[in-house]
């Protein structure tokens, strides 16, 4: 009966200390850093990956010794059901325990993508498509139907998204950024429009953004945009004609070449202020915060022109005497 009972437990020992090592092993495998590049890498998980082909993959590439105890520790941990597609960086040292929580947690890698200030409609979209992270949506939809997409009640898309660098993942649509980006410029112009100065010869929201566009075209120089607004606000106060050559510049569309001519200020477009008083139909660009900000809160003063001194900076003189010698001392001496 000994006998009998040593032959039966000598397989079951061996069998318990090959389960014991293994289970040690695996232990030791779950908590150990996994050899990846010196400097990290950056792993995608495309959407539909399964943990078992992930740990294959994890194996074949080297970063791991055993595609069986990843997967095993997917199911200890039951992470192996929260895997979220996506790009995730990974730094050296990381364990496969740590791998697998922050895939789980979705904290994958952004990329930026920034709206400039001024930027026009034409040139996002040029940049838009021209993302090799984002998935391309815009391609196959004219004007009206991102407008129609969007909810944008606006006539244009020009001046309909907030600069500002925005997050994106890859595989975003460019559309969903669009999305934001619009529901920020949206938020920003009803918060600017609710707390602007009184006594505007602004009646709407739109109008504000339309008048924005123009001072953030005017100037980059931070301090001069409240002024600008200012000399703009008391012409419109005036029935004055703004006389802004951004809304020349932008209603040449592709035929400005880069220098404007006295022949393109008197080149009638729905945006040349020279030629039509008023605002322009539409925003010539993106406005950013600032802009708005004071096209709502303009500088007071008594200046009616300002001329651009070659500098990045404006002259603002009171009466067309005084501007004509300003442009006469920084623009036609130029």
């Amino acid at each position: 009966m000994k006998r009998r009972l040593v032959i039966l437990g000598c397989p079951l020992l061996c069998v318990g200390l090959v389960l014991f090592l293994v289970w040690q092993d695996y232990r030791r495998f779950a908590d150990r850093p996994m050899t990846l590049p010196p400097g990290g890498a950056v792993l995608e998980v495309p959407r539909g990956t399964t943990l078992q082909g992930l740990a294959r993959t994890l194996e074949a590439r080297g970063w791991i010794r055993n595609a069986f105890y990843l997967r095993l520790l997917g199911r200890e941990t039951g992470l192996a059901r929260h895997l979220q597609a996506g790009e995730y960086p990974i730094e050296p040292g990381t364990t496969p325990r740590a791998l697998l929580q922050r895939l789980g947690s979705g904290r994958v890698k952004q990329y930026p993508f920034t709206i400039v200030e001024g930027t026009t409609w034409r040139t996002l979209r040029a940049k838009l498509l021209d993302s090799p992270v984002l998935t391309h949506r815009l391609r196959n939809l004219t004007d009206a139907q991102v407008r129609q997409a969007l909810g944008i009640p606006w006539p244009s898309l020009e001046g309909a998204f907030l600069p500002e660098t925005w997050f994106v993942t890859r595989g975003e649509s460019d559309l969903d950024l669009l999305r934001r980006a619009w529901q920020a410029l949206r938020r920003a112009l009803e918060e600017e429009w609710r707390n602007r100065a009184p006594g505007l010869p602004l009646h709407t929201p739109y109008e504000a953004l339309v008048l924005a566009s123009i001072v953030e075209k005017e100037t980059a120089v931070p301090e001069e945009r409240a002024r600008i607004a200012g000399v703009l606000i008391r012409r419109l106060q005036r029935g004055m004609r703004l006389q802004a050559d951004p809304t020349v510049i932008y209603g040449l569309g592709t035929r400005f070449d880069g220098n404007l001519r006295r022949r393109d200020l008197r080149r009638d477009t729905p945006w040349n202020t020279y030629t039509r008083k008023g605002l322009p139909p539409t925003p010539i660009a993106m406005a950013g915060r600032a802009a708005l900000h004071a096209t709502l809160h303009p500088a007071p003063g008594d200046a009616l022109y300002y001329v651009a001194r070659g500098d990045g900076r404006h002259v603002f003189s009171a009466t067309l005497e005084a501007h004509r010698r300003a442009v006469r001392r920084y623009q036609l001496k130029k």
